[in-house]
């Protein structure tokens, strides 16, 4: 029943029920893998994000700590001569701020600015107009470099309309110096005088009140551009500025979402309690200061008026101008007028320094991408360790979000986006990529295994199948004449002249079953183990005369000449066989040639025997039929194999015998061949010598 059901059983049934099988199996490992890699992925996303989120956080730390000390100096720093000591006992002294080139809290810094009520523009590089530079220890040259970068530092803050331009306050310097000196009252002086001086005086109230009007006002509008940056924006979108709205950053890695990193830019806009603070200054009245002063700044001691006052400053704040130039200032009373007092830094310096180095030199910088943004504005974007400015079609190509931070205020405008390319996998991806790719390997030698043993098991259920129809042929076909003929016998049917002959059809048809059992029980006897064999010594006469005698008969009445070559000289030659597998090896032979060779010319069976250089000894089996082909010499041999249909063959025969004769040969220590001749096939069998 099992050999039925295999034989029903077609290769391509095999392979999809294999195919299914390998597929439940590999499916689940498949899920399995890809969760475990997925993962590792996972794990390396949030340590890698762990780092840029330490990046992001030790750069505000060294950032605020900077604003900090910046935000510690006092109101009279932003003068080039400041009062160390006391009101009774006192000196001058340089400001810090006043070195050149500018030495700021932060990187980038151009200079330090200051914008008084009036909208006038002073530096702490440069001293107060009508101070002799001499008395403050500036050399011409050196005067002259400062005033070069005072009018630099004033054509910036200008051009983006924040203070006077540079002819603007020139001319109102020298209009302040034209003008006549403070009216005061005359005792000695008439009535008319009297009245003039009124005049005069009230005209130049209404002359201060109209300037106040007009330099508050234009403070105010100094302040407001200074305090937001809108405009700006604006403008740089509208010259195709990428924006971060326009990026993809909800989608989260891997299709996983980390809420931590999606509310880290909402944690850090919470800005710091930052109040308005007061303090009280002292300021110097150097204008007209004659007296001289060492060259690094630090004056003999000298009783001069010092002006004590008290101010209110606010916290620094942070903006971008519409050049592209970062500005950190504060808004200043003092006595009920308004100050702005910063410092302009270049863009490209601070983001190198503060920013964009540390990112260079992290580990991070290897797999991630850093984007600065002001705002809504990409004012920067790096690829892995490339710090140059891309265009907005690079920044659109697919990344993950790694992390976004906020910076602390005042920087609370500038946000570091990390974004993530190629994540390098974790640890145990390497392992994990070697597992999958053994089970791989492990799947694909499994399913080709259980293919070639199933395929054989089919093919040997269809081999089985077919030997046991050909049995039955070869089974029904002598006893069917063996019968007949023993009827005919038996009941008298048969003319004395025919029943020899008769007798001879069922002598040679109970021959060939007996061949036939014979070769059945030896192929059982195979099939549960190896053939018991009795070797024994034998002479090359002896078994040629025992070849022709059992074979002679067969051949003809085949209609075949049997023609035996044996030379004398070694007949007496000794060879080691058993005898009775030695004799069922060439009447099986024989049987073949018979069989394949029935339409050949001349009807001829040729056995021979020779000895080989080997020290063994080769008896032949030749016929003149068709031979046999090269594609089939080797599958002859195989058990149950036929080159024939079993549907169509025209020859007799189960596809026992050749391989009966291979496993025999093999058992006694030899070999078999087959060799084409022209015409026919000659099979070889070479046994050893004792």
């Amino acid at each position: 029943m099992a050999t039925l059901r295999m034989h029903a059983l077609s290769k391509r049934k095999l392979v999809a029920g294999l195919s299914l099988l390998i597929l439940a199996l590999a499916v689940p490992t498949g899920i399995l893998i890809w969760q475990a890699y997925g993962q590792l992925r996972w794990e390396s996303f949030h340590h890698y994000r762990g780092l840029a989120e330490e990046l992001a956080q030790r750069i505000d730390a060294e950032l605020i700590a900077s604003i900090a000390d910046a935000e510690s100096r006092s109101f009279a720093d932003y003068s080039f001569v400041i009062v160390e000591g006391t009101t009774e006992s006192n000196f001058l002294q340089r400001s810090p701020l006043s070195a050149l080139p500018a030495a700021g809290d932060l990187p980038g810094v151009l200079g330090h600015f200051q914008v008084d009520g009036n909208g006038n523009f002073s530096t702490p590089a440069l001293p107060q107009s009508g101070t002799t530079p001499a008395s403050v220890g500036i050399g011409p040259e050196d005067y002259e470099r400062r005033q070069r970068y005072a009018k630099q530092l004033q054509s910036v803050l200008s051009a983006n309309s924040l203070v006077q331009s540079v002819t603007a306050t020139s001319a109102s310097t020298e209009q302040r110096q034209n003008a006549p000196a403070a009216i005061s009252p005359d005792p000695g002086a008439g009535p008319a005088a009297s009245g003039e001086r009124r005049l005069v005086a009230g005209q130049a109230a209404f002359d201060a009140l109209s300037a106040q009007r007009d330099s508050a006002a234009a403070l105010t509008e100094a302040e407001d551009r200074l305090s937001a940056s809108e405009a700006g924006s604006e403008a740089r979108s509208a010259e195709g500025q990428a924006k971060v709205t326009d990026l993809d950053l909800d989608a989260p890695f891997g299709g996983k979402r980390d809420e931590r990193v999606e509310s880290a830019a909402v944690e850090q806009q919470a800005t710091n309690a930052r109040a308005t603070r007061k303090e009280r200054s002292m300021l110097p009245e150097t204008t007209g200061l004659t007296a001289a002063a060492p060259e690094e700044g630090v004056s003999e001691p000298l009783r001069l008026r010092i002006d004590t006052f008290e101010s209110e400053i606010d916290p620094l704040e942070f903006s971008l101008l519409d050049s592209g130039h970062f500005v950190l200032f504060r808004k200043v009373w003092r006595d009920r007028e308004r100050y702005i007092q910063g410092a302009l830094i270049d863009r490209n310096v601070f983001l190198e320094h503060a920013i964009i180095g540390p990112m260079r030199n992290s580990v991070a910088a290897g797999m991630s991408d850093l984007i600065v943004a002001w705002k809504n504005d990409i004012i920067h974007a790096g690829f892995g360790t490339e710090s140059a400015s891309l265009s907005y079609s690079a920044l659109e190509s697919p990344a993950a979000l790694l992390y976004r931070y906020r910076l602390s205020s005042p920087l609370d405008s500038l946000e570091l986006i990390f974004r993530v390319r190629q994540l390098p996998p974790g640890p145990g991806a390497r392992v994990l990529g070697w597992s999958t790719l053994v089970l791989a390997v492990v799947f694909c030698a499994a399913f080709l295994a259980l293919y070639r043993l199933g395929s054989s098991q089919i093919e040997l259920a269809r081999k089985q199948q077919d030997f046991v129809s050909a049995v039955s042929h070869e089974l029904k076909t002598p006893l069917t004449s063996i019968r007949m003929y023993g009827e005919m016998l038996k009941e008298g049917w048969a003319e004395p002249e025919k029943r020899q002959q008769y007798y001879e059809y069922i002598h040679d048809e109970s021959e060939r079953l007996t061949r036939l059992i014979s070769n059945v029980l030896q192929l059982a006897s195979i099939t549960r183990s190896a053939p018991s064999l009795d070797i024994k010594t034998t002479s090359i006469g002896q078994l040629i005369h025992d070849i022709e005698a059992k074979v002679s008969n067969q051949v003809q009445r085949s209609g075949f000449s049997l023609l035996i070559e044996c030379k004398d000289e070694i007949k007496q030659v000794e060879v080691a066989v058993d005898a009775d597998c030695f004799m069922q090896i060439m009447i099986n032979l024989v049987d073949n040639a018979i069989k394949f060779a029935r339409n050949a010319t001349p009807k001829v069976i040729e056995i021979s025997s020779r000895l080989t250089s080997d020290n063994g000894v080769t008896f032949s089996v030749r016929d003149y039929g068709p031979g046999v082909p090269r594609d089939q010499m080797k599958k002859i041999f195989r058990l149950f194999y036929r080159s024939e249909s079993e549907l169509t063959r025209e020859t007799v025969g189960t596809g026992i015998g050749l391989a009966i004769v291979h496993q025999l040969t093999l058992a006694m220590g030899g070999k078999i061949d087959i060799v084409n001749r022209d015409p026919g096939a000659e099979f070889s069998v070479t046994l050893p010598r004792p």
